[in-house]
C-alpha cells in the first residue's frame, strides 16, 4: 500500500469508503469534514492506495485505507481511520496508523488520542491489538458549527 497525504480529487471516493464503513454520521457533513481538515494539518490526513491488477495487465490504484489526524501541541488525535471492508484484516489499518504515529512523533507529539463508539468491539479489538487501551475519562462535546445534511 502507498500511503500518501489526502488530495481534493479524493474526496469522492474517500466519502464513499467512509459510507462503506459505516463512519458517516447524520450531523457530520464528511464533505465539510474534508473541508475543515484541509484548512489544518492537511499533511497529517492520509490515504492508502493500493494496486489493483485488471485482466488487461493494467493496474490502477484505489483508496482503501485513510486516517485524519492532528496534533495542537498537546495530544495528537486521529479520526475517520477506515480500511475498505473487502481488505480489512490485511494489515492496511496497522500500515496506515503506523505512518499516522511516524508523523506524530516528528512533531514532538507524547500522546495519541482516539474516540472509538463504546459497541464497536471490532475496532476496539483492533486499536487494543496495537497497544491502545482505555484511557479512565470521560469524553465531552458541544457543537460550535451545525453541519447541514
Amino acid at each position: 500500500m502507498l500511503i500518501r497525504p489526502f488530495a481534493e480529487p479524493d474526496t469522492d471516493v474517500v466519502v464513499a469508503l467512509w459510507e462503506r464503513c459505516g463512519l458517516v454520521r447524520p450531523w457530520n457533513d464528511p464533505r465539510a469534514d474534508i473541508a475543515r481538515k484541509l484548512t489544518e494539518q492537511p499533511e497529517l490526513f492520509l490515504v492508502g492506495e493500493v494496486v489493483e491488477m485488471g485482466e488487461a495487465g493494467d493496474a490502477p490504484a484505489s483508496i482503501a485505507a485513510t486516517a485524519m489526524a492532528g496534533f495542537d501541541g498537546h495530544r495528537g488525535w486521529v479520526h475517520y481511520l477506515a480500511v475498505d471492508p473487502l481488505r480489512q484484516r490485511q494489515g492496511l489499518g496497522r500500515a496506515i496508523m503506523a505512518e499516522v504515529e511516524r508523523k506524530l512523533v516528528e512533531r514532538g507529539c507524547p500522546k495519541l488520542n482516539l474516540q472509538v463508539r463504546s459497541d464497536n468491539l471490532k475496532v476496539l479489538g483492533f486499536y487494543r491489538g496495537l497497544g491502545y487501551g482505555e484511557d479512565q475519562v470521560l469524553s465531552l462535546g458541544k457543537r460550535l458549527i451545525l453541519d447541514e445534511g
